[in-house]
């Protein structure tokens, strides 16, 4: 049975949900790492650090903005979604409104893009471009490859080692293993939040033909692709410790291992349909915190 429509937000209020706040930290959890990893090899630029983090949260939007709109338009967002609601699909927001909204998130981020690219160089164009290809061809174009069980390893490219690398490279503009090492954890965790949102629309995706890779690989299977992605991104951590590619303090991140245990036995143990939601927030603030102590972790090592 379809869930009772939600009550109708003013324009401000359609799009703060449109923006869906929550995702955020998925953007700004590999500027925190890479921005900490690079401080090891250079000095901080406060400067370039903001300009990394406006972009990636600007990029973040574009996603959520294009998602919203090419689910609509595909079929995707039923009555039947146990996820949160979307503007397009509930009337909030019009195709046309929600279009331009797409244009102006990303006229934003590319006018951060070319800023930084005038003070750290073209790579940082190029990145940033490939990032909004990639975060309006998701659900977008006519090859959407969120519909063809791509949307987890593009998510882990892009939110992982593109993310933190790129936020890395702002800052002393060269790639480093380093950077690349950092990008393993965070990108592991990213995949988790993604992995979870799929999860709970795996019976709404395959009556819609979204063809995710949970959808393709089956439920049991993806509660084990969320272990194995909690346990990669842990075990991670210490393995690049163990060879030198980060610092010992980043076992810092570690303070995310219980939570993120809690969260690995309720998957294992069944949870399912909307309790799935309050577990994306968990999974969105442990990538955060985990991102967040990466960071810390490369600071205190320049000490």
């Amino acid at each position: 049975m379809s869930a009772a429509s939600p009550p109708i937000p003013g324009k401000r209020r359609a799009w703060l949900l449109a923006i869906r706040p929550p995702t955020l930290p998925a953007a700004v959890a590999p500027v925190l790492a890479g921005t900490g990893i690079a401080a090891v090899d250079g000095d901080f630029e406060a400067g370039r650090f903001f300009l990394a983090m406006i972009g990636a949260i600007f990029i973040q939007i574009v996603v959520n903005f294009a998602n919203d709109l090419s689910d609509f338009r595909r079929g995707a967002d039923t009555p039947d979604r146990l996820g949160p609601p979307r503007a397009v699909a509930q009337g909030w927001l019009s195709q046309r409104e929600m279009t331009i909204g797409i244009a102006l998130a990303t006229a934003a981020a590319l006018i951060v893009g070319i800023v930084l690219t005038l003070i750290v160089g073209w790579p940082i164009l190029l990145i940033g471009a490939a990032s909004l290809v990639a975060a309006v061809t998701y659900t977008g174009g006519p090859l959407p490859y969120g519909y063809r069980g791509l949307g987890d390893a593009i998510c882990f490219l892009f939110f992982g080692f593109v993310a933190v690398m790129g936020a890395g490279y702002v800052q002393i503009e060269t790639l480093t293993w380093e950077l690349a090492a950092a990008s393993v954890p965070v990108g592991c965790l990213v995949t988790a939040i993604l992995v979870v949102n799929n999860l709970r629309d795996i019976h709404t995706d395959t009556a819609t033909n979204k063809r995710t890779l949970a959808v393709l690989i089956g439920e049991h299977a993806t509660r084990i692709q969320y272990a194995l992605l909690m346990i990669a991104a842990f075990g991670s951590i210490s393995a690049f410790i163990s060879v030198g590619l980060l610092p010992s303090y980043c076992y810092l991140a570690w303070i995310g291992l219980p939570p993120g245990l809690w969260m690995l036995r309720d998957i294992i143990n069944g949870r399912s349909g909307v309790d799935l939601n309050a577990m994306l927030k968990r999974t969105a603030q442990l990538h955060l915190l985990v991102g967040a102590m990466i960071g810390l972790g490369g600071v205190l090592g320049t000490l």
